[in-house]
């Protein structure tokens, strides 16, 4: 081969050896390392049930999905699904979301009568054009997809609601504190988030949202953008706490968005907790509580809240482990 035969020969080989480069020596794509949080420490068994089908090599969606599906079906858990506690006419109510890594998402609001109701959001994701079905709407489509209905309220339920109706004072902090006080393990609404052996994200919420409640009202769990959202390309987050306040800066988009600009975690956890301070005070803002877990695209995590307390569980290639996460007050 002569000295231009040659030159040309390496010059067509050159496209393809930097595709090689790209596609196969990406860090990324051999070095991902799968990663499970969630919020509050109780649910530490939920990410474990999650991680099971990380490592069958499952998608994110499937390991959030089985993993929030722990507390729904535990009566002894009284912030979500089977045993929450009902609202103030003595109805359990739920809200759950949904979201993988290609930008799905589907939603269920004041579900009455179905334990999983992160089954009937990805149904909503899955099966209908649209993203979010509510009340007696989202029920008709539950039975419909074969679920069945069932009595959500347990004897423990029943009478933390009698014995609330004694005074029927309606206070969103000091349900908080009820609620934590009742559940081992000071545990709330779960969100749990997850990435996986093929570096994709998804994320999963659901909750009986604040106990005694007026029927009728939904929090951010079900909320894409409030208590949960995933950007593929940057990474994920979630929500606890009171709902309100969630919503009202847009929490878990906020902390993607400030990831995207170059936060870590827990940076970005804590400036949507600073942006609920400016806009409604320091005052205010001692008397409630949120926490926000994320995510980053390379599997970083952090966490912040507003009061003490709240916690986050991880469950990654080391182990199982709980987070106290910092907070402003």
């Amino acid at each position: 081969m002569n000295r231009r035969k040659f030159v040309k020969t390496i010059g067509a080989l050159a496209p393809a050896a930097a595709f090689v480069n790209s596609t196969f020596g990406n860090p990324l794509s051999k070095q991902v390392k799968p990663i499970v949080i969630s919020t509050w420490q109780g649910n530490v068994k939920a990410n474990e049930k999650a991680w099971e089908q990380l490592m069958n090599n499952l998608p994110a969606l499937e390991a959030v999905h089985q993993g929030v599906m722990v507390p729904e079906a535990d009566p002894d858990d009284m912030s979500v699904g089977y045993g929450g506690l009902p609202d103030r006419d003595g109805v359990v109510t739920l809200d759950a979301c949904i979201m993988d890594h290609l930008g799905n998402i589907g939603a269920v609001m004041a579900l009455e009568n179905i334990i999983h109701a992160s089954s009937v959001a990805r149904g909503v994701m899955e099966k209908t054009p649209h993203v979010q079905l509510v009340g007696d709407g989202a029920l008709q489509f539950a039975l419909e997809q074969g679920f069945k209905k069932e009595n959500l309220l347990t004897e423990k339920s029943v009478a933390a609601w009698k014995e609330w109706l004694k005074t029927s004072l309606y206070n969103p902090m000091t349900t908080v504190e009820e609620i934590q006080k009742s559940i081992e393990n000071n545990h709330d609404t779960i969100g749990m988030l997850a990435l996986d052996h093929q570096g994709n994200l998804s994320g999963a919420c659901s909750t009986s949202g604040m106990a005694y409640k007026l029927h009728g009202r939904v929090g951010d769990s079900p909320i894409i953008g409030a208590g949960l959202y995933v950007d593929n390309e940057i990474g994920a987050a979630t929500a606890t706490g009171v709902g309100e306040e969630v919503v009202r800066i847009c929490g878990s988009h906020t902390i993607v968005e400030a990831m995207r600009y170059g936060k870590s975690p827990e940076e970005a956890c804590k400036s949507a907790v600073e942006r609920l301070i400016k806009m409604k005070g320091e005052t205010y803002c001692k008397k409630v509580q949120i926490g926000f877990i994320a995510v980053d695209k390379n599997g970083n995590t952090g966490c912040y809240s507003l009061l003490p307390k709240f916690t986050m569980a991880v469950r990654d290639q080391v182990g199982s482990r709980v987070i106290q996460a910092k907070s402003i007050f």
